[in-house]
């Protein structure tokens, strides 16, 4: 894909994830989003076959660019040496990440057309939450195995990871609009109270520090 070709895909996915947001699935035509992209409605359909594989592109496209790497993170910090370390910046990444206004949007839309889309709404799951809580359970699994953590239950301490990182500003973004953020440096502060929270139930007396 050209550099003119690729800039016009991604104004066409920004106008039809306002559009979506705003007027919802049933109320955004394709003719509304090419005006909104300032291209022709022929160039939408060039990209795009039609409106809900736009749709879909919109909703799902960012999911895969985040976890991928998010991933990659959550392996390492499974053999880190200092694991406190290494799961505050495991948390700040994740925050950081899941509290982007990009995804935050994205989530909205699946969120508000499930009924219409159901299996979508199973995808982004799928993909998304559901993925980064299996990550997680597999790095947890192994720091139990190297006697950092104790943990029984490996999932269940991810699941209480994850909300006790994302939990509350995430509803409150859902509940209130993406736009009324917290700072970056708001957020890593919620990062690392979650982190230090987890590792009062689940370190290894052993590992503390001696006071």
């Amino acid at each position: 894909m050209s550099g003119r070709s690729s800039r016009k895909r991604s104004a066409i996915l920004d106008a039809a994830t306002e559009l979506f947001l705003t007027r919802e699935y049933a109320g955004a035509s394709m003719e509304d989003i090419a005006s909104a992209a300032a291209v022709s409605k022929q160039t939408v359909y060039k990209h795009f076959s039609d409106k809900e594989t736009l749709f879909r592109e919109v909703a799902l496209g960012s999911v895969g660019r985040v976890v991928g790497p998010f991933q990659a993170k959550v392996a390492a910090t499974a053999e880190a040496n200092d694991v406190p370390a290494a799961l505050h910046e495991l948390a700040r990444s994740y925050i950081d990440a899941v509290m982007s206004p990009m995804l935050l949007r994205r989530r909205q839309l699946v969120l508000r057309e499930a009924g219409r889309f159901p299996d979508l709404a199973h995808t982004y799951h799928e993909t998304g939450p559901r993925r980064t809580i299996d990550a997680l359970s597999s790095a947890f699994a192994r720091l139990a195995e190297r006697r950092e953590l104790v943990i029984k239950d490996p999932r269940v301490a991810a699941a209480q990871f994850a909300f006790l990182i994302i939990g509350e500003p995430l509803d409150t973004a859902m509940f209130r609009g993406v736009g009324n953020r917290r700072t970056r440096r708001e957020l890593h502060a919620l990062a690392d109270a979650g982190v230090d929270v987890f590792l009062g139930a689940y370190r290894n007396p052993r590992t503390r520090p001696a006071l």
